[in-house]
């Protein structure tokens, strides 16, 4: 039986949770697949990859994974405030809307909705969070 290495097509089931327990994303949800994607190609976050070297299918293994490894740190400069005329109305705090940015689409969430302004922040919704995967491979070929 091989062990994963970079390059290799692996078949993962996966449930992602942050320190105080919450699940965030699971792939055995209803409906949902096992993750496929090939290693070594950017498809992953890179601790999440580091977490699958050297497994082999039908094996377990439960990964932390610092900010830096997944979505980065929280960034400050990636929040902005913008004239409400600019928002869908009726927006509220948590709404995700989409928007541009040079490099094509992007998902901001609602922060803070005040009198003339709305607040978007433009992280991930997961950044400056460690994070949490119970891995299991299904198949590396």
């Amino acid at each position: 039986m091989s062990t994963i290495k970079s390059g290799d097509n692996v078949t993962v089931n996966y449930t992602g949770r942050l320190e105080d327990g919450t699940i965030f994303d699971s792939s055995l949800n209803e409906g949902r697949t096992p993750l496929v994607a090939t290693l070594g190609q950017g498809q992953l976050i890179p601790g999440f990859e580091e977490g699958l070297i050297g497994l082999s299918t039908g094996e377990k293994r439960t990964v932390e994974i610092e900010p830096e490894n997944a979505y980065g740190q929280h960034n400050p400069m990636m929040i902005q405030e913008i004239e409400k005329t600019n928002v869908p109305e009726g927006v509220q705090v948590g709404d995700t809307l989409q928007g541009m940015n040079q490099y094509g689409p992007i998902n901001v969430t609602v922060s803070e909705v005040k009198e003339e302004t709305v607040v978007l922040d433009m992280n991930h919704p997961l950044a400056g969070k460690k994070l949490i995967f119970d891995l299991e491979v299904v198949s590396v070929n």
